[in-house]
């Protein structure tokens, strides 16, 4: 279940991924439904959808993980087990070292490793959690990464804004490139948002889209709410 956008190539792009979940489990029915704006939506998918399981399409446990999907499955009428979000996981990770090595910069080599800065940025959210997930999500990456920063960026709702962090990166002396690493599912308006501000940038990634990473991260995600819900019903 992706939130959908006026954006065509939003919908494009959850279908690659569902293509490709669809070829590691080809026993296993993959449908798509969106929250707004694409068909179709998921009034017209989960009603008759009883034996399913619904995973969100998000990176953050924000407001429509808590409020819109549960509310768009009540009112179709669904009880169908809905799955955690995406993030935060390490295919997360592993899928945005994939993108940034697609820009040209050597993502195996600890020595650039440890000269580049990153800005991951994110779309933004009133949610304070949420962007605290984000910012956890950035120490992570270079902790586990040794980069020489990661500093996190948001296109909406709050600060710093991807130029900010890119000038605050630039201000460091450790660090001799810089990349922008989007963390977003899928093109539209705020990925094309960050990447206006990214010019100023050495390294621009691309949106996370159909990686394998994510159709892995999908089915895990799939996989924990199908046990957690086999557990209940034989406790029940």
């Amino acid at each position: 279940m992706a939130h959908g956008s006026r954006d065509p190539r939003h919908a494009a792009t959850v279908e690659a991924l569902a293509h490709a979940i669809r070829a590691l489990r080809p026993e296993l029915p993959v449908t798509t439904a969106y929250l707004d704006h694409c068909a179709p939506r998921i009034a017209q998918v989960a009603p008759r959808l009883t034996d399913a399981i619904a995973v969100p399409l998000l990176l953050n446990r924000a407001f429509h993980a808590k409020h819109d999907i549960p509310a768009a499955l009540r009112a179709a009428g669904s009880a169908i087990p809905v799955a955690d979000v995406l993030g935060p996981s390490p295919l997360l990770l592993d899928a945005l070292d994939r993108r940034l090595a697609e820009s040209g910069l050597d993502v195996t080599d600890p020595t650039v490793r440890a000269r580049t800065g990153i800005v991951l940025a994110a779309a933004g959210s009133s949610d304070p959690a949420a962007n605290a997930t984000t910012r956890a999500v950035a120490a992570t990456w270079q902790f586990t990464r040794g980069w020489a920063a990661v500093t996190t960026a948001y296109a909406s709702a709050t600060t710093p804004t991807v130029a900010d962090a890119l000038t605050t990166l630039r201000a460091d002396p450790a660090v001799h490139t810089t990349a922008v690493a989007p963390y977003l599912l899928a093109p539209g308006l705020l990925p094309d948002r960050i990447a206006t501000a990214a010019a100023p940038a050495d390294h621009l990634a691309a949106t996370l889209g159909a990686a394998p990473e994510l159709a892995r991260l999908v089915l895990t995600r799939h996989h924990e709410a199908a046990t957690a819900t086999t557990s209940t019903a034989r406790t029940a």
